[in-house]
């Protein structure tokens, strides 16, 4: 298995479960704000679990535009997290997370908190692997 697709598998993997450790946490808040009466009809749980998998593949396939050299890095984060962000709201629009009974405003908080958590992530990811390259430039440099 070449790097590109085991790159593209581990950060898959690793976005899949960023969403579901997050819609996870969601759900405890909901069920402890409503005092363990949080209850879901017509599957809408399992809709929602598939939503988060679907939501880590937006964000984990996208990745692979790291890869492409010749884009500068601007251009590769708008696509990004442009697929993920467009993916999240379709996502969360389906399974009922906005839209609905979420009035004009609470939908624009709701889409100001997913695009702030997306950049958190991405900017995190993007100082430990900046870190880790420093890390390799230190060592390759006292090996000369």
């Amino acid at each position: 298995m070449n790097n590109t697709l085991k790159d593209l598998l581990k950060s898959t993997v690793i976005s899949i479960g960023m969403s579901l450790t997050i819609f996870s946490l969601v759900c405890i808040v909901f069920d402890i704000g409503f005092g363990g009466n949080f209850s879901l009809e017509g599957y809408r749980m399992t809709k929602m679990i598939i939503g988060s998998v679907v939501i880590g593949l937006g964000f984990g396939l996208p990745t692979i535009v790291y890869k492409k050299d010749s884009l500068p890095m601007p251009v590769r984060v708008l696509i990004h997290m442009g697929i993920g962000c467009v993916i999240y709201t379709l996502v969360a629009y389906i399974v009922g997370w906005i839209g609905g009974s979420a009035s004009i405003g609470q939908g624009i908080v709701i889409a100001a908190i997913q695009l702030a958590v997306a950049f958190i992530i991405w900017f995190c990811f993007m100082r430990f692997y900046r870190s880790e390259a420093k890390k390799m430039n230190d060592k390759i440099q006292q090996m000369k």
